[in-house]
Order: structure tokens, then C-alpha cells, then sequence
């Protein structure tokens, strides 16, 4: 397929060197999304229809064969030899059960080592003799080591993960999920579906996968392309709202109320006070006429825009063609009979245009909120009866700025801007968005994405046991009113295919001091892992325990408390194991990473040392926010996990646990 593609000639059917650009680019990226990748084979499951689907059921009618795998292949004539995974007829090697075998003979599933066949195992789902039974094939692929960034699972989605991949377009899905319930997963798969879907819609309108940081961003980078899917962009949310430099941060007490949603009522009123009801009349000079707009139509005028609710930037824009509307309107009245062109001129009269600059004047939405942040007063009768004089003070800068450029903008003040900017004018929005880790956002975070996807729809992925910042969610239902999306329908995924069950026990003694309102995940995994909780003498001991999870294979993830980190680079150094930084891609050569917790969200391992749990709680503002991060960095390892303390350990994790 890939070489048909690479041999097209479309010297002869392009009109001009614009189409032909436009040709060879979609010619690229086809080739591009056509590579072969290595250990990934082209069909993992096989399909017997009982019947053909879609034909009559008549009895004596013939069934169908289906291979499906990770994209659509066809041979050399064109015919179909592999179906996409997402297509219709491919939903019930996902759904179908002995309960319901959704007119299924037979489901086959291969198995593959290094790119190679290895096995193959059958459930005849229509036949009643025999018993349903756990896939061995699919526990195995779900547990496979994984060296590398996030991969897909296309081969092991679940039916409740499924049923949230192919739901529709038009609306908006919230996911719940634990530590290994695939929700990250789930969010990449739905995009990849409806671009399969809905693929001309959301080629003019666009996709967008939003993460909490880069190094996360890196880890699934590569998941889309490996399902043909190239087109969708991803970002951090700092990367949607950097219209201005930020070099500065916020304490947590000012970063709470920035990120509060009673900034973007403060803000409209600091926009719309630059309006001005215009005090004289207009007069507009053509020929040896005089044309007089008086200062009460003018109020009038100014009033219905405002009172439209339309941008501060598109209102400001349709000032000038109201004026000169109403010109018109009296050069008819005067038997004149002026067009279209006539009303243009009129707008761009120097004495409309100067009306213009003094009752709707521009506004540079950095300099807005730079002046909120800095001018108690002007701060002060926008905020009145909705900050508090305390949060006024708290948000205040205690210095000073001269200009935009010179200001030391936090994450929170860079969002306060992109607020302002959508308040003058209205911000692009997209198909459909994918919010992961969500959360970690603020209330005006959320209506930064919102914006970006005020007339899509969007995927929202997170948990709210690991909420890891002062304004962490307290609820999706409220996350979802700021996002601009209160329809939004809520699904929970409660099994754990990540995590072991020993693991994930000791994780959710946490529970009930960080979210509980939430059930505990439940691991559906038939290999329990490996679990140590291991005091410690020193870091060499700690060294020791990493250099013990490598003699396993797989990757190996050394969590540590941010300010442990550098003391523990220098002992894998002193050692020499060599280890990678978060983001940067393992191999074969070198599988240990050194994680700082406070980026270990999102992240996956094989195996896990953390170290010194008590030293995560302590690096944090609070202990609940703490013992939150201690919950997800508990919960990164797939295969096995040590706990190394020289301290003792939070009283939240007491109880017997495995030693040694």
C-alpha cells in the first residue's frame, strides 16, 4: 500500500504549483502514516460471522471471515484483507459475549513476541457447551513489560472502554478513573475513532490533546501515529494560553484565587469600563452637507451592543457601521438614495472614526490585567462585591511593573490574560479536545479549554483521588459547568488493568483521607506483582533496590520527593547507573529513569522504587495535597514496586504490609 502511494505521478493532474504543494503534502503524510513499525503486527484478532453482516439471517446463510487489526489493509486488487478496528463491523470482537455473542461463531485472538505469531487462542461464543473463560492471551498482553513510550490497546480495549471510545461526536464525556483503569488510553483511542468517524468534519475543524507537562506529552506522543493518526496536535495548557512570557510564580494563596472562577466576572467589568456614553453629537461632513448624529441616538446605539453581550472587539468593530447606518438613514429621509459604498465612506469618516476612539477605545488585554494586578484602586471597583479585600491584597503585586514585557508573569496571570483576550475577541475553537489529568486545572483553566472547544465537544480524563494542586477539582459536575460543557455525561471505570492488586490495595488505604467519596479500583489482574515496603539505611541502599528491579525486564521508574532528586542522581552516578530523565525515551541500554514526583502523574513503569514517602507528603503545601501525591506516585508501577524509608512512614499507610 505504501509503495502504490510512493509511485503516484501527479505531474499531469495539477493545475498550478499551489495544488501540486497541497498534493504532495497529502501525499507525505499518507506515506508517513503507512509505515511499517517494528514488533507491531498488522491483525491481532479474528472474526466468524455466523452470518454475513447486514444480509438476512435466513438459515442456511453464510457467514463471513474478518481479520481486524490496527488500520485498514487491502491488497493488491483493492480488496480488504485486515479491517480497521473501528470500523462497525470490528465493535464485537470488543462487546461480544456468551451472554450476548452478537451473531459471533468464533473470536480469535493471536498472540505475538517481538512481532512474531506465537499463538492464537478461540472462544466459540455461540456455543453453549462451552464455558466463558478468562482470555489468557489478553492478560498477557495487558501485563507485557513495556520498555518505551505508551503504546495502544487496541488488542485489549474492554467492553466499558469501548462503549466510551465509540460514543459520539456531538457530546461531551467525562472519565473517572483510578490509577491503571486505562482512562489516558481510552481518551487517545476515542480521538483516533471519531477521526475515523468523522473525518472530514474534523479535518476543517480540528483536534487537540491537552496533558499536564511535556515529559507526559512525550510519553504518549506517539500512540496516534501508530493508528495512522498524524494530524492532531498536542499541548500543555500553558502552551494554549502563552500570549504572554512567563518568568515569574505564584504562592499558593494567590494562585487560588487568580485560578478562581470570580476573575472572569472581575475582568468583563475591567473590559467593558473602557466604554465611555458618548457626551457630543457626531457630525459628518460630504460635500456642502452636514450630517449631525446626536450624542442621545449615539447612547442609544452604544447601549444595544452593550447590551447584545457581543466581544468588547467585535462590538467596537460594528460601533462605526451603526453610526453611519444612522446617517444614512437621514440622507434618505433627505431624498438621497446612498448604497452600500456610501455607508462604508461614512464609517471611516474621520469624525466617526474619532467618536469611535473615545466612547469604545481599544484595549490590549495584557496591559488590562497588568494594570488589575497592579492598581489597587482600578482593582478594587471591578472586584467590588466579588474579591474580598483580603484576596485583593493577595493577588496585588507588592512592586511596581513599567511595561508588559518587563512584568514577571506567573502560570495564573497568563491565563487571566488569555481570558481577557477572548473577552475582546473570540477565541478559535476546535472539534473536539482531549483534556487528560484534569483535575489538576483551576476553574479558569477549565474555561481556557472551554474556549478552545466552545463549538465542539471534548473528552475530559482524570481522578479525583490525585488532585495535586490547592484548586484541585472537587467535583467533575463543576468542572464540567466551567468547561462550558453541563451536559456533559460522567462514566466511571472502576477495574484496574495497570496496577497489581497488592499494590493497588496498599495505595487505597489513602482513600479515605483524599477523595472519600471514591470507590477503590479494583485490579483485575491474575498476577498479584511484587510488593516490598523496605526500611533503609541510606541512598546506596536505595541505589541498591533499583539495581535489583533491573535484573527484571522491562523499564524501571525511581520516584523520589523533588528535593531528593539531585542526592539520588549522584548516588545512581557514584554506582554507575546510568538513568534517563522523565520524558526521555528508555531502551534495552538504559531502562532507569529518575522521577521527580511532582511529574510522575501519568507516568508508567514496570517497576517502581519510591523513596522516603513521608518526604512526598512534607513537599507539599498541605498534608492532604500531599498524601495525594503520594497516592499517584504509589500507583505507577505495573509489574512490581518497592517502598524505601529511612523515616517513618505516614500513619495514613499503616498496617501490615510486605517487608523485606
Amino acid at each position: 500500500m505504501r509503495e502504490d502511494v510512493e509511485s503516484l505521478d501527479i505531474s499531469d493532474v495539477t493545475a498550478n504549483w499551489v495544488n501540486a504543494a497541497v498534493l504532495a503534502r497529502q501525499i507525505d503524510d499518507r506515506i508517513k502514516a503507512l509505515a511499517d513499525l517494528s514488533d507491531t503486527p498488522l491483525f491481532f484478532g479474528r472474526l466468524d460471522y455466523l452470518h454475513a453482516p447486514g444480509a438476512d439471517r435466513a438459515e442456511g446463510a453464510e457467514g463471513e471471515r474478518f481479520y481486524i487489526g490496527r488500520r485498514h489493509v487491502h491488497d493488491a486488487d483493492g480488496d480488504p484483507m485486515v479491517i480497521d478496528w473501528r470500523a462497525p463491523v470490528s465493535q464485537p470482537f470488543y462487546r461480544a459475549s456468551k451472554k450476548d455473542p452478537m451473531d459471533v461463531g468464533l473470536r480469535r485472538r493471536f498472540g505475538y513476541t517481538g512481532g512474531d505469531l506465537t499463538a492464537y487462542e478461540d472462544e466459540h461464543l455461540s456455543d453453549p457447551a462451552e464455558a466463558a473463560a478468562t482470555s489468557k492471551l489478553l492478560q498477557q498482553e495487558i501485563e507485557r513489560p513495556r520498555v518505551g513510550p505508551m503504546r495502544d490497546i487496541v488488542a485489549t480495549i474492554q467492553p466499558e472502554q469501548d462503549e466510551i471510545v465509540r460514543s459520539g461526536l456531538s457530546g461531551t464525556v467525562c472519565v473517572q478513573g483510578g490509577p491503571g483503569t486505562g482512562k489516558t488510553a481510552v481518551g487517545l483511542h476515542r480521538v483516533a475513532y471519531l477521526l475515523y468517524a468523522h473525518r472530514e468534519r474534523l479535518a476543517r475543524t480540528g483536534t487537540l490533546v491537552i496533558g499536564p507537562n511535556r515529559s507526559f506529552l512525550t510519553y504518549i506522543e506517539q500512540v496516534l501515529p501508530a493508528l495512522g493518526e498524524l494530524t492532531v496536535r498536542q499541548a500543555t495548557v500553558d502552551d494554549l494560553v502563552a500570549r504572554v512570557e512567563v518568568r515569574g510564580s505564584d504562592d499558593a494563596d494567590a494562585a487560588v484565587v487568580k485560578g478562581d472562577a470570580r476573575m472572569a466576572e472581575v475582568l468583563r467589568r475591567a473590559v467593558l469600563s473602557h466604554v465611555t456614553m458618548p457626551a457630543e453629537p457626531v457630525v459628518v461632513v460630504r460635500g456642502s452637507r452636514r450630517w449631525r448624529v446626536p450624542a442621545h441616538e449615539l447612547r442609544t446605539i452604544v447601549e444595544e451592543l452593550l447590551e447584545r453581550g457581543i466581544r468588547y472587539g467585535a462590538a467596537r468593530e460594528a460601533l462605526p457601521q451603526r453610526i453611519a447606518h444612522a446617517v444614512l438613514v437621514q440622507m434618505e429621509r433627505a431624498g438621497e438614495a446612498p448604497d452600500d459604498r456610501v455607508q462604508d465612506a461614512v464609517a471611516r469618516n474621520a469624525a466617526v472614526k474619532a467618536a469611535v476612539k473615545s466612547v469604545w477605545p481599544p484595549v490590549d488585554p495584557a496591559k488590562l490585567v497588568l494594570r488589575l494586578l497592579t492598581d489597587a484602586d482600578f482593582l478594587a471597583a471591578h472586584a467590588e462585591g466579588i474579591l474580598t479585600e483580603q484576596e485583593r491584597k493577595t493577588i496585588l503585586w507588592a512592586k511596581p511593573v513599567r511595561s508588559v514585557k518587563a512584568a514577571r508573569w506567573s502560570a495564573a496571570d497568563a491565563v487571566l490574560v488569555d481570558e481577557a483576550a477572548d473577552l475582546v475577541e473570540r477565541t478559535h475553537s476546535l472539534g473536539h479536545v482531549v483534556l487528560d489529568e484534569a483535575q489538576d486545572l483551576s476553574p479558569m483553566q477549565y474555561r481556557a479549554v472551554g474556549r478552545r472547544c466552545s463549538t465542539g465537544s471534548a473528552t475530559v480524563l482524570g481522578d479525583l483521588a490525585q488532585g495535586t494542586t490547592p484548586w484541585a477539582t472537587r467535583s467533575w459536575e463543576e468542572a464540567l459547568a466551567h468547561l462550558g460543557k453541563a451536559e456533559g455525561v460522567v462514566e466511571e471505570l472502576t477495574a484496574g488493568f495497570r496496577v497489581p492488586t497488592d499494590v493497588i490495595a496498599y495505595a487505597s488505604r489513602l482513600l479515605p483521607h483524599i477523595a472519600p467519596g471514591l470507590a477503590p479500583v479494583a485490579s483485575v489482574r491474575e498476577n498479584p506483582g511484587f510488593f516490598r515496603v523496605r526500611p533503609v539505611g541510606g541512598d546506596a541502599e536505595v541505589v541498591g533496590a533499583c539495581a535489583e528491579l533491573l535484573r527484571n525486564e522491562g523499564s524501571v521508574g525511581l520516584i523520589a520527593a523533588d528535593a531528593r532528586v539531585p542526592a539520588l542522581a549522584g548516588a545512581l552516578a557514584a554506582a554507575g547507573l546510568g538513568h534517563l530523565s522523565p520524558g526521555e525515551e528508555t531502551t534495552r541500554e538504559t531502562r532507569l529513569t529518575l522521577v521527580p514526583a511532582s511529574l510522575a502523574k501519568g507516568l508508567e513503569y514496570d517497576y517502581v522504587v519510591l523513596d522516603e514517602p513521608q518526604a512526598v507528603v512534607d513537599g507539599e503545601p498541605d498534608e492532604r495535597t500531599g498524601l495525594r501525591r503520594l497516592y499517584v506516585t504509589l500507583t505507577r508501577a505495573v509489574s512490581g514496586l518497592i517502598v524505601t524509608h529511612t523515616t517513618a512512614l505516614p500513619a495514613q499507610l499503616s498496617g501490615d504490609a510486605p517487608r523485606g
